[in-house]
């Protein structure tokens, strides 16, 4: 197990570039499976997740060509879906949420697939029942194996229809829009996720040749094609990343620029963090945030504590909720983070208690913290990262702090954020790697 040691207390300045969105990565990457041809992606994050999942289509016969650093090369020409039933498949796929994804794409294509329960944070339940009624609805049957908890999918022929999901699902959309596009007539999908992730995975097809309408909305519609063809796709910057870096900047005073952000994609991101005084300006493509040694939370209009929460799209994502909580324990005023959609991503707080955080956790999803306003300084501690963002949320306290701490399980930050510890310490941070 891997661990970071900081010394807390610098002041960062210069310019950071972000990397590739990952979650749209593992959707577009699972999408090279529906078809033979080849298929070339640009600014894939090198993330732990990601690397296992391009190691998983490698183990599954797809050819894989490393172009440049971030540029890759997928032909899936000789695909063997046998390798799905082996014991080596199970333990890889088990590891990797976002092995999920692969479904879709073989369903349509070969009309059968099989994958173990996957892994993933451990941030509260994350059921997959959006992901198989879909596949359901298009005429495929489902199995699930209680006691090896495998899950098996097949269909002789999808056939297109009218579904309404049970939730607006990301990765449950991902994976039925690409068992769609191959199914025999048209497919309309009502609440739709219509996260940015999800409308390049869609534009992406639509390049390989599928027929897709209403992108970018929560309806729909697919005309069913009988093949796809290659094509070539750039990922989007991480709006994760870029929103822990501005998030990093505040708590640690520092004067930073975030480089070639696709800031029209940020959606609601950017106005939150200004909700919690943050100054931020966007300077063509890129976003500037100036040293500011105090910001002030901002109340609603009949002056009662504001109240930030995630939502799904145009919403705020939950992923960076993690990061508005750490961000608003030196702000002046106080806030109610509502995280909704998983129960068990605020347990981390108790972390920043330690530190000297005032901060009451209400119940599983609503915490309220009343900011310190930089007259105390967060104390450094040592901290387990329980998961991805959560982990960069106590990355940010420990640069915050007075002192040295500790963070065990970085492996966690390393599933979403590429070499997060030297591209930091280039801008002045002091952050040790020890493995």
């Amino acid at each position: 197990m891997a661990t970071f040691v900081i010394k807390g207390g610098n002041r960062l300045k210069g310019d950071l570039h972000p990397q590739g969105a990952k979650n749209e990565a593992l959707q577009v990457i699972c999408a090279v499976l529906m078809t033979s041809e080849k298929v070339v992606i640009h600014n894939i994050p090198l993330i732990r997740d990601v690397i296992k999942l391009i190691e998983l289509l490698q183990s599954m016969g797809v050819k894989v060509s490393k172009l440049a650093d971030n540029s890759f090369e997928f032909q899936a020409d000789q695909v063997n879906v046998e390798y799905l039933l082996t014991d080596d498949y199970s333990q890889k796929a088990a590891s990797l949420r976002g092995s999920v994804m692969i479904l879709g794409p073989l369903l349509a294509r070969f009309g059968k697939a099989y994958m173990p329960k996957p892994g993933g944070d451990k941030i509260g339940r994350r059921r997959l029942d959006t992901h198989f009624i879909g596949f359901q609805k298009l005429g495929a049957k489902f199995d699930f194996n209680t006691t090896s908890s495998f899950f098996s999918i097949e269909a002789s022929q999808l056939k297109g229809c009218y579904m309404l999901l049970d939730e607006a699902s990301v990765t449950g959309t991902a994976n039925i829009v690409m068992a769609a596009v191959m199914a025999e007539g048209k497919t309309t999908i009502y609440n739709a996720a219509c996260e940015p992730y999800l409308q390049q995975l869609c534009k992406m097809l639509v390049q390989m040749g599928a027929k897709i309408s209403g992108i970018g909305s929560n309806l729909l519609q697919i005309e069913g094609v009988p093949s796809l063809q290659g094509t070539n796709h750039s990922i989007l910057p991480d709006m994760i990343e870029i929103g822990s870096f501005i998030g990093l900047a505040a708590m640690t005073h520092s004067e930073i620029t975030i480089k070639n952000v696709a800031y029209d994609e940020l959606g609601i991101i950017p106005e939150s963090f200004r909700r919690l005084g943050i100054q931020l300006e966007r300077r063509g493509d890129d976003i500037f945030i100036p040293q500011q040694d105090h910001y002030e939370i901002d109340t609603f209009i009949d002056g009662s504590i504001m109240t930030i929460a995630d939502a799904i799209w145009p919403g705020l994502t939950p992923d960076l909720l993690s990061v508005f909580l750490v961000v608003a324990t030196q702000a002046k005023g106080s806030v109610l983070i509502h995280q909704k959609m998983f129960e068990s991503r605020l347990f981390f707080v108790d972390k920043l208690i330690d530190m000297g955080a005032q901060i009451i956790l209400c119940d599983p999803h609503r915490a309220t913290v009343i900011g310190l306003n930089n007259e105390q300084k967060l104390r450094g501690t040592t901290m387990v990262s329980p998961d991805i963002r959560a982990g960069v949320a106590l990355l940010i306290a420990a640069l915050s702090a007075e002192g040295k701490s500790t963070i065990h399980n970085i492996e966690q930050i390393d599933r979403g954020y590429q070499d997060i510890d030297s591209r930091l310490n280039k801008l002045g941070a002091d952050i040790t790697r020890i493995s």
